[in-house]
């Protein structure tokens, strides 16, 4: 009973620190090129500097989102998947190619998120 409040910990531990890389990420995504230059360099001259407003704010908020919560379903799915797989590989080594699709399906989610994460910075 111990071991399991402490791997739950754990669980929880990492899943905050996805979802903060994720807002982390999210908050870079949405920094201006254009602002982040050398003072001595040059702006060019077709490039126009965005305005910060509320709406970037906010599609980089649901970037990092994105990100941070679809990385932290895909832990928890990959935990549990992979919990019961290796339970099935213990009964019936044959499993080996299903369990792994499985988990693979598991990671999907977190390629999800950064998909969408993407198509958000790309709107900004």
């Amino acid at each position: 009973m111990k071991n399991l409040r402490r791997m739950r910990m754990m669980v929880w531990l990492l899943l905050g620190m996805l979802l903060a890389a994720g807002v982390t990420s999210g908050t870079v995504l949405a920094q201006n090129p254009a602002e982040t230059q050398a003072p001595g360099q040059e702006k060019a001259a077709l490039e126009k500097p965005r305005p910060v407003g509320i709406e970037r704010g906010l599609i980089a908020l649901g970037a990092g989102l994105a990100i941070g919560l679809g990385c932290a379903a895909a832990g928890y799915a990959v935990g549990h998947v992979g919990a019961a797989a290796v339970g099935a590989l213990a009964e019936k080594p044959e499993l080996t190619g299903r369990v792994i699709v499985f988990v693979g399906l598991a990671e999907g989610i977190s390629i999800m998120g950064l998909i969408v994460a993407v198509l958000l910075w790309l709107k900004m």
